[in-house]
């Protein structure tokens, strides 16, 4: 006969922590998710500018010879590599804004979630430290809308029964 007692959680007890951490507000989860994945972004838009309007020299350098596109174990050199600087330095200014005020949100993430493709495109063996984290993030955004923390809920156009 087994005459050590295991104790076994009360079901009750987890049902109520449970539905007690279910409790946490979604739009708080879903702003905190929108600063994160726009914080990398605009952290890196940031360096991609000298003065206003004005894509640095250093941005355009690398768009036309370091970057390069590694597609089916080829590199291709960007195309229009000014015109992808200038999009790259926009985007990564305009998208993070969007991301955090909340404001076409899912639009905001879309961008974010292509140039992430891209990205993976020209830095391969960054998916598991960086782009996963940031598509998945996109791709929440993406799925579930602003929350109810946003310029796009205010305006009513957030999916505010999903969040």
């Amino acid at each position: 006969m087994n005459t050590v007692m295991r104790s076994r959680p009360n079901p009750g007890v987890l049902a109520r922590a449970d539905d007690f951490l279910g409790r946490f507000p979604k739009s708080v989860a879903l702003l905190v998710l929108r600063l994160a994945v726009a914080l990398p972004f605009w952290k890196s838009g940031l360096t991609k500018w000298e003065g206003w309007f004005q894509v640095s020299d250093g941005t355009k350098f690398l768009f036309q010879e370091e970057f390069r596109l590694h597609i089916l174990g080829r590199q291709y050199p960007y195309p229009f590599p000014e015109l992808a600087a200038h999009a790259s330095a926009i985007g990564e200014i305009v998208l993070p804004i969007l991301l955090v005020i909340g404001l076409g949100t899912r639009f905001a993430a879309l961008g974010i979630l292509l140039m992430t493709a891209l990205i993976q495109l020209t830095v391969p063996d960054g998916w598991a430290n960086f782009h996963l984290p940031w598509a998945a993030m996109a791709l929440a955004v993406l799925t579930y809308g602003p929350g109810r923390l946003s310029v796009d809920h205010w305006l009513g156009r957030g999916n505010s029964s999903r969040a």
